[in-house]
């Protein structure tokens, strides 16, 4: 995406993404697919909106949306999609102000958004989700560029093959499948040649990957082949992992590629051992620790995210105590924090729920916790020089993925810079080149 030429989009469809970054693939894949089908071209426009389940608080602020959309276009024809309503069509079907609910796969053909009334099509019904389980494949969608984004994201898994009794994306995303090697490699080499100097690798299970494919390739091979095959690719990033999966190829291009960045954020959703087997992970409290010291070992600026959860059903102050420890204890920077919330169908909704304001003050807690370390990690910065990835005016992101306030340079953009300060939440940092002057 060069600076002259703008991201072309059907100006008669609006694309609504909530929740994770292959969510903010797809929505491109189902903008294309739209336009196809033509809902450009209807009178009142369309108002796609991709949803995700992860919490009940992230279902209610869909419907919310969803409404105030309603109000302000009442002549637009509303689809709702993703994983909100793939696990709950009939929520949105309830719903007046929606006209069709397209399942996670379904949303990603063209033919399944002719099925509004103005196509001529009245027989359909309004949901159209299948069941998600049935699909084996992960078909690779090529796009050329990501709507208002300084950086690409790329599709190379989808679905879970675990059942963490806490999550309910399994039946909204199907079992793990991946995109083929030379798929990605394909797709990530389009959009570098587009001009994307970063490009983030997507999926919801990522450490899953290659399981399902021939010489079930590992993450870390197909990293390789990628920053091999793509020279033009300055950055590489890696969404959520689960570090218990981290394969030897994949730390060890960690340690020598400098390309790829350093920055890993981790699904560790608890620091008790007890909390985690009730979860059903695959991994316990020292593995954590150990996987953590064992990668700053080998890259000594890497940078940390992860997502915890607070207020897990059973969980005492004592086991509470040891999620809060291990943000120091894994030396974490960028911390997700989950008040607890029940899904329907899933294991943990059934188990001794802990009373909702202590879940809120247990999160609160850790929240205090996880902004009193990035505020450590940021004053640590001070003096230093960062490479940081313009993303709008005056603002970027570092490579360990740190928020920089920065008068320079355009969106998409590298720019080499020192770090003069902090206000709490982001660095502040000027271009060397200023600073030299």
């Amino acid at each position: 995406m060069s600076d002259n030429e703008p991201m072309r989009q059907d100006k008669g469809i609006e694309v609504v993404t909530f929740g994770c970054r292959l969510n903010t693939y797809e929505s491109e894949v189902m903008r294309r697919e739209a336009s196809a089908a033509g809902l450009g071209e209807l009178s009142g426009g369309a108002i796609i909106f991709n949803t995700c389940a992860v919490t009940a608080e992230a279902v209610r602020q869909a419907k919310q949306s969803i409404r105030k959309a309603r109000r302000e276009n009442p002549e637009a024809r509303i689809i709702v999609t993703g994983c909100a309503a793939q696990t709950g069509p009939q929520d949105f079907v309830a719903m007046d102000e929606v006209d069709l609910v397209l399942g996670n796969e379904e949303k990603l053909k063209s033919h399944s958004y002719r099925a509004l009334p103005d196509f001529g099509v009245n027989l359909f019904e309004k949901a159209r989700v299948n069941d998600i389980f049935s699909v084996r494949e992960t078909a690779s969608h090529m796009v050329d560029a990501i709507e208002g984004r300084a950086r690409a994201f790329v599709q190379v898994q989808n679905g879970c093959d675990h059942r963490c009794t806490f999550c309910i994306i399994p039946y909204g995303r199907g079992n793990s499948r991946s995109v083929p090697m030379g798929a990605v490699v394909e797709q990530v080499k389009r959009l570098a040649g587009n001009g994307y100097a970063e490009v983030v690798l997507s999926g919801v299970d990522m450490t899953s990957y290659g399981a399902d494919l021939p010489g079930a390739p590992r993450l870390g091979r197909l990293v390789k082949a990628i920053l091999r095959q793509v020279p033009d690719v300055k950055r590489l990033r890696l969404s959520s992992i689960d570090s218990i999966e981290a394969d030897d190829e994949l730390l060890e291009v960690v340690a020598s590629e400098k390309r790829l960045m350093p920055h890993l954020h981790l699904s560790l959703q608890a620091g008790d051992d007890l909390t985690l087997k009730r979860m059903k992970r695959r991994h316990l409290r020292d593995d954590s620790i150990r996987f953590c010291a064992e990668v700053r070992r080998l890259r000594p600026d890497i940078v940390f995210g992860a997502d915890i959860i607070a207020g897990f059903p059973t969980e005492t102050e004592e086991m509470f105590r040891r999620s809060l420890d291990i943000v120091e204890e894994c030396g974490l920077t960028h911390l997700h924090v989950f008040p607890f919330s029940p899904r329907e169908g899933t294991p943990a909704a059934r188990m001794p729920q802990v009373r909702r304001e202590v879940v809120k003050e247990r999160a609160a807690r850790l929240r205090a916790v996880g902004e009193a370390a990035y505020r450590r990690h940021l004053e640590a910065l001070a003096g230093t020089s960062q490479s940081i990835l313009i993303e709008r005016d005056g603002l970027g992101r570092t490579e360990g993925f740190t928020l920089a306030a920065i008068e320079a340079g355009q969106p998409g953009e590298i720019i080499e810079a020192v770090v003069t300060g902090h206000d709490g939440t982001q660095l502040q940092a000027v271009p060397l080149a200023a600073r030299a002057a």
